[in-house]
Formats: C-alpha cells, sequence, structure tokens
C-alpha cells in the first residue's frame, strides 16, 4: 500500500469518527439562552460545512486514485486542518 492510501485510509477513520462526535454535539445542543443557543449552532454548522468540505477532498482523492495523492495533498490538508480547528472552537 502507498503512503497516500494509508493516509488516506486513516482520514476516512477520523473523519467517520468525527461524524459521530458532530452528531452527538449536535444533538447535545444547550437549551438554556437563546445566544448561547445560536452562538454554539453555528459553530455546530461551521464544523458541519468544513466537515463536508473535507469529506468532498478526500473523495475527490478517492476517486483521482492514490497515485495523484500529491496533487490533492495540499487542498486535503487544508480542509483537514480546517475542520480541526472548527472542532477545536466548538469543543471550547
Amino acid at each position: 500500500m502507498q503512503t497516500g492510501e494509508v493516509d488516506l485510509g486513516k482520514m476516512e477513520a477520523e473523519l467517520m469518527r468525527w461524524s459521530a462526535k458532530l452528531e452527538e454535539l449536535r444533538a447535545r445542543t444547550p437549551v438554556a439562552g437563546r445566544e448561547a443557543t445560536f452562538d454554539y449552532r453555528k459553530r455546530v454548522d461551521d464544523m458541519r460545512e468544513k466537515y463536508e468540505a473535507a469529506e468532498e477532498k478526500i473523495g475527490e482523492l478517492r476517486a483521482a486514485g492514490s497515485a495523484k495523492w500529491e496533487t490533492f495533498r495540499g487542498g486535503i490538508e487544508t480542509a483537514w486542518s480546517e475542520l480541526a480547528d472548527a472542532y477545536r472552537r466548538l469543543a471550547n
């Protein structure tokens, strides 16, 4: 297995874990105070957007084949970093 395939597999596994965590966080949206709920919901929606962008990039790479890892690497790493940042903002 090539390095790109290994990295892609790890990313897909992590993406699945983040998807489950995102759904858990959405389910636990605070009910006290409209502003707090709005801010939290906004951060959840931001994370969902970043998740979908990362998922799309991984899908593009999967469709292109692992031989194209270097071509897609920058976009995937950017999307991944943005998703991780969104998750950290939501968790705090």
